[in-house]
């Protein structure tokens, strides 16, 4: 089977020894050309290599989705992998012998979900950021995909989620999940005025795609999937990341 696994980057970093299944491609590059010549840019052929400050991640899936040609299709991170070991080491994350193996019976793998516990998928997002996007992707989905609106009430009720928009899917799968959520994010983009968010809040397409994975898997429990742990490659302060949390529920909620 043919897998690419893209490692999406905006900077110099080590990179996984095997690029016949891993392959590095720099974000943004239509941004800063002249940053990093030896990973494959998301600026080639079909691309919204422009809009990486506003799709993070995202515009190295639209890339793969335009212009890659293979059986399955993922994404992971310069800095946070699949790995079955839990071992923070390029060597030890997902083979192309475990890919394989779980594709065998699975359609698509995702991430062990991140659990919040003591608050829901929607109050996470409205502690972090801005209410109008999430507000306005619900309306859309509503009106346009009424298919998809209850799965979209019961994720945003829950508890846990894939995060980082972490996945590696077969073809067909990949296609589906494509087509549809560029479509919801094109018809948030038409209407979100974003000119007044500061950097941060302006990677908005990003974080709203992490709440709509889930939301898409709900609604096609046709196909099989298996979840993977990932490990993040860099130290991560817990301490500090839990009391951001905390500051962010209670605080008054965004608007």
């Amino acid at each position: 089977m043919n897998i690419k696994i893209l490692v999406a980057a905006h900077k110099n970093y080590e990179m996984p020894a095997d690029q016949s299944l891993y392959l590095p491609i720099f974000v943004g590059k239509a941004l800063h050309p002249d940053v990093n010549h030896t990973f494959i840019g998301d600026n080639t052929g079909d691309n919204i290599s422009v809009k990486n400050a506003h799709y993070n991640e995202l515009t190295a899936i639209y890339w793969a989705w335009k212009n890659l040609d293979a059986d399955a299709i993922g994404l992971v991170h310069y800095r946070r992998y699949f790995s079955s070991k839990r071992q923070k080491d390029l060597a030890q994350i997902l083979s192309k012998k475990e890919v394989n193996t779980l594709l065998a019976d699975h359609d698509i793998i995702l991430p062990t979900k991140r659990r919040y516990y003591v608050e829901t998928n929607q109050h996470h997002y409205l502690h972090a950021h801005h209410a109008e996007p999430l507000q306005l992707t619900e309306q859309i989905i509503k009106s346009r995909y009424p298919d998809y609106f209850d799965a979209f009430q019961q994720v945003m009720d829950r508890r846990s989620a894939h995060m980082f928009n972490m996945f590696i899917m077969k073809k067909k799968p990949f296609d589906e999940y494509c087509t549809w959520l560029f479509a919801i994010l094109s018809e948030v983009e038409q209407e979100l005025d974003i000119t007044d968010y500061d950097p941060y809040e302006a990677r908005v397409f990003g974080f709203l795609s992490e709440r709509l994975l889930d939301v898409w898997l709900a609604q096609h429990l046709n196909y099989k999937t298996v979840e993977v742990p990932f490990v993040f490659m860099e130290p991560q302060n817990w301490f500090k990341k839990g009391g951001s949390m905390l500051w962010r529920m209670l605080k008054p909620k965004r608007v």
